[in-house]
């Protein structure tokens, strides 16, 4: 079940014009955050990343007051569940007046789960460090991820790792990645074009406070073969153990576990 549907902060049916942008051009940008008890974690991060992509697509938001507004209440309506934001340039037709809408609604979903079995799925559509007017926007425009996720399921994963047309590891479709190798944390740097996820930074800087080294980097699927255990990170996965990608497998380790309770920590929630 959702939360009552704001659009440009107004209660609404959920019901959108099939003229808009979002509907027949995929044109639009969105944020997803975390309610914890109520409360959007990491809000003022996620609002200004928001932002960022608003305005790498040219689309005019409203005042942050009222974008922060909207998404506490639809945090405070679903307690502990996910709040997603998603912003429209409005009428992609000429001629047509409708104006770039922002919807905002909540849901539940359990977190976290079983560990992550990841299916290795080359992205030709990724930009891969080539600089581009979106880079780094979270654009609504995600059909290619989500088709490397349907080429996982039916190899019978639980997911895809994108990669590089020559091999180069770069983050899963909604999540992003990292390994231990001889006790130091890495993972594809975020020059490769990788989305500047909120729960990487977060993951980051707290590997950081717990003397794990951290590398950044640009590493071929073979440096997996080195890799004592591997994670996914995301608003919905939090700190989540990888068992396997393609043929090699792992058991969870203590870096991934270590990592996913201080996570939890930083959160208020004790696991």
């Amino acid at each position: 079940m959702i939360t009552e549907v704001l659009i440009n902060g107004a209660p609404s049916d959920g019901k959108i014009p099939v003229t808009d942008s979002s509907v027949l051009r995929g044109d639009g940008c969105f944020e997803v955050l975390a309610s914890y008890g109520g409360s959007p974690f990491a809000l003022d991060e996620h609002v200004s990343r928001l932002g960022r992509s608003a305005a790498a697509l040219g689309i005019e938001l409203p005042p942050r007051s009222d974008l922060i507004r909207w998404i506490e209440k639809s945090a405070s309506d679903v307690a502990d569940g996910y709040v997603r934001v998603v912003v429209t340039r409005g009428s992609s037709i000429p001629g047509l007046d409708e104006p770039p809408m922002v919807i905002v609604f909540a849901h539940g979903l359990e977190r976290g789960g079983e560990p992550g079995r990841l299916f290795p799925v080359v992205a030709p559509w990724h930009a891969a460090g080539v600089e581009w007017d979106l880079a780094g926007a979270k654009s609504i425009s995600y059909a290619p991820n989500m088709a490397a996720t349907r080429k996982a399921l039916a190899e019978g994963f639980d997911d895809a790792v994108l990669l590089t047309t020559d091999g180069v590891v770069l983050e899963g479709p909604t999540f992003s990645v990292g390994w231990v190798v001889d006790g130091v944390l890495e993972t594809p740097s975020l020059e490769l074009g990788i989305l500047d996820s909120i729960t990487r930074r977060l993951v980051l800087d707290l590997a950081s406070g717990m003397e794990i080294p951290v590398v950044e980097g640009r590493w071929g699927l073979d440096r997996l073969d080195s890799a004592s255990e591997v994670a996914a990170w995301s608003t919905v996965r939090e700190v989540q153990p990888v068992v396997a990608v393609g043929e090699r497998t792992w058991e969870p380790g203590p870096a991934t576990k270590d990592l996913s309770h201080a996570f939890a920590e930083r959160i208020g929630r004790h696991q």
